[in-house]
């Protein structure tokens, strides 16, 4: 049986991710700072502080400890809005943190014995804003188009090593990030919440926000032999909201 990492595996996208791995007959561990949050999923779990090298290296080695980590799903993330000009330096190191250096740590720290076993998956959850701009989140927008390109490289050092590295870039996805940003709006702008949703679903040609399992199911078949040429890829889920990958 395979065994799956996914780290902010416990809500939103992530835990989404989990339980379709689960179900489809993986092992599943995930990973975040949250214990409460964790602990309340029902799997498995390991403490990761993923933006900590010290955390990170010890958190995978506990679970490295029990069982090999076949396939690795870099999930965590935040989004904080500001304009640029209020865009401090803290504020856009914390997003480059916790959006690509701490996938960066995860991946240094699980990748080598993949290759050395000959087989592995990497699936980096990214964003739309991974691929093109948006306004007022430009620290966010930098870091996911870092996460992409950390992809892109990693995917050509690997091909020939069994490993393939994806990312899937959602487009506004029905979570408590969302609902994060859905707060920061009404708050700047007096909305009501409900406007503001339909504003953010509005970017999606479908007309609707989409749903962390049709994000899962993307990376259910990104990890599966099915989709064994698939590298280097960024596969964009979003009702047709960027044309590119």
């Amino acid at each position: 049986m395979r065994h799956a990492l996914v780290t902010g595996g416990g809500s939103g996208i992530g835990l989404a991710i989990a339980r379709a791995l689960a179900q489809a007959g993986y092992a599943v561990t995930i990973a975040g700072r949250r214990e409460e949050v964790l602990r309340a999923s029902g799997l498995p779990f390991q403490v990761i502080d993923i933006t900590d090298e010290e955390s990170v290296t010890k958190g995978i080695s506990a679970i490295e400890t029990a069982r090999p980590i076949d396939l690795l799903i870099n999930n965590a993330g935040a989004a904080t809005s500001a304009p640029f000009d209020k865009t401090s330096l803290s504020l856009f190191n914390e997003m480059i943190a916790v959006n690509l250096t701490g996938t960066f740590l995860v991946t240094h720290a699980v990748l080598p014995a993949m290759v050395k076993r000959g087989w592995g998956r990497v699936v980096n959850i990214a964003s739309t804003a991974g691929l093109v701009g948006y306004p007022y989140v430009s620290a966010y927008v930098a870091a996911k188009h870092g996460l992409v390109g950390l992809t892109r490289a990693l995917a050509l050092e690997t091909a020939r090593k069994g490993v393939t590295v994806n990312a899937v870039c959602p487009g506004f996805t029905d979570t408590p990030m969302l609902e994060r940003a859905v707060d920061n709006i009404t708050s700047v702008t007096g909305r009501d919440a409900e406007s503001a949703r339909r504003e953010l679903a509005g970017g999606n040609p479908m007309g609707r926000l989409v749903t962390p399992e049709e994000v899962a199911n993307s990376v259910l078949w990104l990890v599966s032999d099915g989709a064994a040429a698939i590298n280097g890829q960024a596969i964009v889920v979003a009702g047709g909201e960027v044309m590119a990958g």
